[in-house]
């Protein structure tokens, strides 16, 4: 359960770190889900350090699990 929480927690990380890459730069449209969101619109800066902050509290909450 443990590694399934911390590689969620770094999956939402890297799709942080993917938007704002593609948000400063235009590269990694691909990895960048967030901007496939319509109702964000010009917000994408905003959710991608949301979820830079979201998947590093996930990965560090994970130390908290007992296997």
């Amino acid at each position: 359960m443990k590694n399934i929480v911390e590689t969620i927690g770094f999956l939402v990380f890297v799709q942080g770190v993917g938007g704002l890459l593609y948000g400063w730069t235009g590269w990694f449209r691909f990895w960048a889900l967030v901007r496939h969101i319509d109702f964000l619109g010009d917000r994408l800066l905003f959710v991608s350090i949301v979820l830079i902050v979201a998947g590093a509290a996930v990965m560090i909450a994970a130390d908290s699990i007992r296997t």
